[in-house]
């Protein structure tokens, strides 16, 4: 009795294996919406000439490729109305400066005309303190303590109000991992920022950028964190869209998702020892 019981069972999988089907679920797609990234990047001790801004549009839930979207008109314009127009790489979506003036506190204006419709946004550059030197190791960090880790620091700027975002890529990973931070709790200190990864691993090359982000972007880009479910990343799907700074003057519901940022940026690269 025992053996048929167990021919039943072995039957039973077999039978469920053989029905198992994968199910696509029909999902309602919404109607493309203009994804702008004007992240304007100025690494210190370079020119911060040459910039680039992406246009594209968001997709279906399975498609893992977003359209790129040509024929813009972009400028830039700052406080003294000098114009810095982008132009794009043919068939890209990406539309590129190569005179870019970049100056930590003035205020510059994005102006995009695309397909009878004018986008506009307004941001001020913001400068960002030195990554120090003085970036520590500690082979058994980590919440468990069995990952590698190293601290880096940074001097905050005790004169003013500082909003931070951190970028850290490891070459295990696709996208860099983010954490956000301003100076509400040690203003004008000395501050540590943490990084561990489970699979890093000596002569890994960790690339660390500290990004200077005015507080409305940093609470912007706090959303997009808490709504991706993680301060690892922006990239997974998020439940909700995040409005940013960039409006359409032409019609104002038919906003563009994106932001117009401008920061200035220090990076280091760290080898694991």
């Amino acid at each position: 009795m025992k053996t048929i019981r167990i021919y039943i069972l072995i039957a039973m999988g077999l039978l469920l294996i053989a029905c198992e089907k994968v199910i696509d679920v029909d999902l309602e797609t919404a109607e493309p919406r203009l994804v702008i990234d004007a992240s304007i990047d100025w690494i210190k001790n370079t020119s911060g000439n040459r910039q680039k801004i992406k246009l594209s549009t968001t997709t279906g839930y399975y498609n893992s490729d977003f359209p790129s979207v040509s024929g813009a008109n972009i400028v830039i314009t700052n406080s003294a109305d000098m114009a810095f127009n982008f132009v794009e790489d043919p068939g890209t979506g990406e539309y590129i400066c190569n005179n870019f003036l970049p100056v930590v506190g003035e205020s510059y204006t994005l102006t995009i005309s695309l397909n009878g419709e004018t986008y506009r946004a307004t941001e001020t550059l913001t400068g960002a303190p030195e990554i120090e030197d003085n970036i520590i190791q500690n082979n058994n960090g980590g919440i468990s303590g069995d990952e590698i880790e190293i601290t880096y620091y940074y001097q905050d700027n005790i004169n003013e109000k500082n909003y931070y975002v951190f970028s850290n890529k490891n070459p295990h990973i696709a996208f860099p991992q983010y954490k956000v931070k301003d100076d509400e709790n040690n203003n004008g200190g000395l501050n540590p920022i943490y990084y561990s990864d489970k699979d890093l691993a000596a002569g890994d090359v960790i690339n660390i950028k500290l990004i200077a982000v005015s507080k409305r972007y940093y609470d912007y880009f706090r959303k997009i964190l808490n709504a991706s479910g993680s301060e690892s990343g922006p990239f997974s799907t998020t439940p909700t869209s995040v409005n940013g700074n960039i409006i359409n003057l032409t019609h104002s519901s038919n906003a563009p998702l994106g932001y117009f940022r401008l920061s200035e940026v220090d990076t280091r690269d760290y080898t694991i020892q």
